[in-house]
């Protein structure tokens, strides 16, 4: 795999011109298995393991992992503020600056909790919403653009799916080396 197939080896988001009702079902699984899926993929790995970056130049497996944690925080509050509030501006943060921080160090169990709590209160919004609720919007000051709470679900359901391929492709190479090695 190359260094941009490894940057976006889902490749990169684009939503679709039209939303179905499956599309909003997939994409509902798609949050709610996130939590499950993640910790399975990691599951054995030892601390040096998730020090390991994903790509050169890019984040280590624990900093993806908390990074969900910090970016699906933000985003419930995205949709909340969408929810009870006329097309609220959005606050962004710095994503990068963010995953320099100490708590980026600690184990990531606490992030796997924070993201099941998250994922839980996601489904539960989303199975609930009516027709009225997905074309509720927000807009994010950093591109200008209003962003409607179905486009919304779509994009963190490829998020999810995106980094949780940075952590399975790079257990994939752990794997590889394992079985030269054995």
């Amino acid at each position: 795999m190359t260094d941009e197939q490894m940057k976006f080896p889902i490749g990169k988001f684009t939503p679709p011109a039209s939303y179905t009702n499956e599309d909003i079902r997939e994409w509902i699984e798609d949050i709610r298995t996130l939590p499950g899926k993640l910790r399975h993929a990691i599951a054995g790995l030892n601390y040096q393991e998730l020090d390991t970056p994903y790509r050169t130049g890019g984040w280590t497996l624990r900093q993806v992992i908390h990074h969900l944690a910090d970016s699906h925080m933000n985003s419930i509050t995205r949709f909340k503020l969408a929810l009870t509030e006329n097309n609220p501006v959005i606050k962004p943060y710095e994503e990068a600056d963010w995953a320099l921080l100490p708590d980026y160090r600690l184990p990531v169990e606490p992030s796997l909790k924070i993201l099941e709590g998250i994922h839980q209160h996601f489904v539960a919004l989303f199975e609930s919403f009516t027709e009225n609720e997905w074309s509720r919007t927000f807009v994010h000051p950093a591109s200008g653009d209003t962003v409607s709470l179905i486009r919304g679900l779509g994009l963190y359901a490829w998020h999810s799916n995106h980094h949780l391929a940075h952590v399975t492709e790079t257990v994939k190479k752990f794997k590889l080396k394992e079985e030269v090695k054995g």
